[in-house]
């Protein structure tokens, strides 16, 4: 019994300290998901208002730049770019991404495709060395603080792909799988296509009674489009990583609440069972003395 006891109360003492451990955790990610969603907002004008000029001179100019050019064929090399964490201990997280980009992947080997994948996070990279598949590219250390430099590294290194001609490895498509966080308990990963360029929002949205919008382009169209387009890409990229990562935070922060939860209700059982245990012993300790003072008082 003596040993029971002994056995239950270190468990207790390694369940009190995981919690410990998860708690301080969970309050890390709690302090660090506000931060990260005021740096996604605060890229969100920025984002909209280069939308609005992308679209303005792409609509009005009518170039053919070849960020925006269409193939003539059918894509045959398809570029899939997604976002896991580079830890773990965050739920369903980087599971989910990877499941969403497998998916993609299939439906594009489907249809006939070859793949280059281009991934952020040790988790993908993981997943995709286990599984002895190539990697074109890979970024780690920065899922969960990302910078705007992170962001134009991987964005320069997709836009360079992009141009090159297919015959020298370029592609024809780039996908890009992130999770955009809904709300603090739902994290849903999104697919979306970088280039060729799809400008989602329209310029301006004209009434019955306003005037058509007059636009001139300074010094000419092509060179704003040069300077705008790599600009646009780089800020999509940023946005795909400040909202992952803000993802990465709130699903760290419930997964480590649950654990927590989980540790507690552990602990107290432990307490129940270690007290248990130790009356069982008192028990039996009181027990063997009163049979061995009656004992010796039948011998008196």
């Amino acid at each position: 019994m003596g040993a029971s006891l002994r056995e239950l109360r270190q468990r207790r003492k390694s369940v009190m300290a995981t919690k410990k451990i998860t708690r301080a955790m969970e309050l890390i990610a709690s302090s660090r998901i506000i931060k990260a969603q005021r740096a996604a907002g605060r890229a969100v004008p920025f984002t909209r208002e280069l939308n609005r000029a992308v679209s303005a001179v792409a609509t009005y100019s009518k170039l053919d730049h070849p960020l925006t050019r269409q193939p003539s064929e059918e894509p045959k090399r398809v570029a899939v770019f997604f976002i896991t964490s580079d830890r773990g201990m965050n739920g369903a997280y980087s599971a989910n991404a990877i499941k969403a980009a497998d998916r993609t992947v299939r439906r594009m080997l489907d249809e006939g495709k070859e793949i280059l994948r281009y991934v952020v996070g040790s988790k993908g990279v993981s997943h995709l060395k286990f599984r002895q598949l190539a990697i074109e590219a890979q970024w780690e250390g920065f899922s969960d603080s990302p910078t705007y430099s992170d962001a134009c590294s991987i964005a320069d290194r997709l836009v360079a792909d992009f141009l090159k001609p297919t015959e020298a490895g370029g592609v024809d498509e780039i996908w890009a799988i992130y999770t955009r966080m809904e709300s603090m308990l739902t994290q849903t990963p999104r697919i979306r296509r970088i280039l060729p360029l799809e400008v989602v929002e329209g310029v301006h949205e004209v009434g019955a009674s306003e005037l058509m919008p007059l636009y001139e382009f300074e010094p000419n169209p092509e060179t704003v489009l040069d300077l705008l387009l790599p600009l646009y890409v780089r800020s999509r990229i940023w946005f795909f990583l400040l909202q992952s990562a803000a993802s990465q935070l709130a699903s760290q922060q419930r997964a480590m609440k649950s654990a927590t939860d989980n540790a507690q209700q552990l602990e107290e059982r432990l307490t129940r069972k270690a007290n248990q245990a130790r009356q069982a012993e008192i028990t039996q300790e009181i027990s063997e003395i009163v049979g061995g003072a009656a004992a010796l008082a039948e011998q008196n």
